[in-house]
């Protein structure tokens, strides 16, 4: 006779297990751990037996469901057994090949080389704004419309810059995927503008020639520490990140064939960085040696020779010149080269391989830091020219370098 749903709520634990026997094989074990359901069967010849599930997790109308299932398998000379542990098998083997599983993975292997602030902000992206939504998805099952969903979540928040890091970062661990196997194509590419632009914010900067012009001969009267105005004649001609400059150290350079080589671990995107040194930035580097060159910093601190000096200084010498934090900062002198030898028709892989941009995708393997370095040497030099052109306030030509 079938069980009710009564009936095997009201049955209780006894000594010994026992069963209450439903239809067509299926029963439920009841032993002092629990309540099983349980099918018995012949396969090959053989007494077996397989495991439905818990109740009450497997209510009575879904065991039954599963019993047929199970049956029907057995009609069709499959083991039932057998057939779960595939089953299960398969859905292991798809959560080895999750999205989160390969990033996780892409992000172990290569985070070592990156900057804490710069690896904690990508993981901390993935787990909050990617893994929730297709983390647990097999990666190779992803598709394009899914992934736009999960992107379009973020830019419905208004984070349209993150969104954007979040595509790249997404097809960084895609790539990573195709290149161990997991995966056949990368299809973010696919969905690049999809995401609306985000709005582009620039450091401070001046830009008119002007302007240009003043500040460099504000700078050359700075009447504070010499190494600080050093410090203010150096920057606009090699346009580095602040923190690159003020830390920077007399073994990098070589004076003789006027080269700056930044070491990789003090760069943003931990590559080597060579920059090429105009004459103007040779003449000042001499003018400074005798002061500075017997110890270890280029523009060591203004209380102690064993540090590199401070992170306000330029940006306060700049103040002291009367430039507001609105109008001009230490890391303005590179959206000033930027706009303007790009205006010029400097090859743009050049310049941007000179302003150290971007996030390098690791996959491709160790980027080439010498690229361009002889187009480069020509553009630093003729941008030290524009500079003094401009403090000495002659007329400035166009200048026509277009890549053809």
């Amino acid at each position: 006779m079938p069980l009710t749903d009564i009936e095997i709520r009201n049955a209780k634990a006894k000594d010994k297990d026992y069963k209450l026997s439903d239809e067509r094989g299926l029963y439920l074990l009841i032993n002092k751990a629990g309540k099983y359901w349980r099918y018995d069967y012949r396969f090959s010849g053989k007494r077996k037996t397989f495991a439905i599930g818990v109740y009450p997790d497997i209510t009575l109308a879904v065991a039954r469901v599963k019993l047929n299932e199970a049956r029907t398998l057995v009609a069709n000379e499959i083991d039932p057994a057998v057939n779960k542990q595939v089953q299960k098998a398969a859905t292991v083997a798809r959560a080895a090949n999750s999205f989160e599983v390969v990033a996780r993975e892409w992000f172990a292997k290569f985070s070592k080389e990156w900057a804490e602030s710069h690896s904690s902000k990508i993981l901390r992206r993935l787990e909050r704004d990617i893994f929730p939504w297709i983390g647990g998805r097999p990666i190779a099952d992803i598709t394009p419309p899914e992934l736009l969903a999960v992107l379009r979540r973020i830019e419905n928040r208004g984070a349209l810059e993150t969104a954007h890091r979040a595509h790249q970062n997404c097809s960084q661990v895609f790539r990573y995927a195709v290149a161990s196997g997991h995966m056949q194509r990368d299809f973010s590419p696919d969905l690049r503008g999809a995401i609306p632009p985000a709005k582009e914010t620039h450091h401070p900067s001046i830009t008119d020639l002007k302007g240009i012009g003043e500040l460099m001969r504000v700078i050359q009267s700075y009447g504070g520490s010499f190494v600080t105005q050093c410090a203010l004649r150096l920057l606009p001609l090699v346009f580095v990140r602040s923190a690159e400059l003020r830390k920077a150290e007399w073994v990098e350079f070589d004076i003789d064939r006027a080269e700056w080589r930044v070491p990789a671990e003090r760069m943003k995107m931990k590559e080597q960085h060579i920059v090429p040194l105009s004459f103007q930035a040779v003449v000042i580097l001499r003018e400074l040696h005798p002061l500075t060159g017997h110890g270890k910093y280029v523009f060591p601190g203004a209380r102690t020779n064993g540090r590199p000096m401070s992170e306000n200084t330029v940006n306060g010498a700049l103040r002291r010149l009367g430039y507001s934090k609105e109008e001009m900062t230490g890391h303005g002198f590179r959206s000033m080269a930027s706009t303007h030898l790009n205006e010029q028709g400097w090859n743009p892989d050049a310049i941007e391989r000179q302003l150290a941009h971007g996030e390098r995708d690791p996959v491709r393997g160790a980027y080439n830091f010498a690229e361009y370095l002889g187009e480069r040497r020509n553009m630093m030099q003729s941008w030290a020219d524009f500079l003094d052109k401009l403090a000495s306030g002659d007329k400035v030509m166009p200048i026509d370098n277009k890549v053809a």
